[in-house]
This record gives structure tokens, C-alpha cells and sequence, in this order.
């Protein structure tokens, strides 16, 4: 038997696997939501329904504050504000349905 052709092997097509936690630190896929780092736009990082609406037009939130809350695979997901600033054009409403992508809203100082 030669090495790593064994079942269960660490390798796949002749190179190591990487899990998750290498990946990330790594750069690669997964991890942070996208918020446009240091752009205005908030944008859903996954597709799902808007379940609820935290932070309304005209409100000034700080980061980290939930903004909407995202349900996807059955599972709530709030979508957070990346920066300090006030709610504009907010773009979604309860019940609809977003891609990965779709900007929810901008934040602007």
C-alpha cells in the first residue's frame, strides 16, 4: 500500500487538506461578514430573508449594532453595522428575500 493512498488519508490529489482554520488564517474563504471595509454600503453576506428590521431609516447606530436580522438555513443571522454613522436608503423590507451581495442599506458618518 503506498502512502497516503489509505482511506481516511490526510491528502487529496497528491496534497494535504486544509481545514477551515487554516484557510482563515490563510486569507481564504469564510469568516468575516462583508461590510464593506471602510465603504459605506451594508451587503448580506449569505442569501436569506429579512426576518426583522433593528435599526430604521434615519437612525444613528455604532458598530456593531444589529441593523437587520438575516434568516438563513433556518438559522438567524443580524447583519451588524461595520462603522459609526446614520442609516440611508435603507433597500429591504420584512419578508424579502436577499443574494449574497445585495446591499441592505448605507451607513454614512
Amino acid at each position: 500500500m503506498r502512502a497516503g493512498s489509505a482511506r481516511g488519508s490526510p491528502e487529496a490529489g497528491g496534497r494535504p487538506l486544509r481545514t477551515g482554520r487554516e484557510r482563515r488564517k490563510r486569507g481564504g474563504a469564510g469568516g468575516a461578514a462583508a461590510g464593506g471595509a471602510g465603504g459605506d454600503a451594508l451587503v448580506s453576506p449569505m442569501q436569506g430573508t429579512i426576518v426583522k428590521i433593528v435599526a430604521v431609516e434615519g437612525r444613528h447606530v455604532s458598530a456593531g449594532d444589529p441593523v437587520v436580522v438575516l434568516e438563513a438555513m433556518k438559522m438567524e443571522q443580524p447583519l451588524d453595522a461595520h462603522k459609526d454613522g446614520v442609516v440611508r436608503d435603507l433597500a429591504v423590507q420584512v419578508g424579502q428575500t436577499v443574494s449574497a451581495g445585495a446591499v441592505i442599506c448605507q451607513i454614512r458618518s
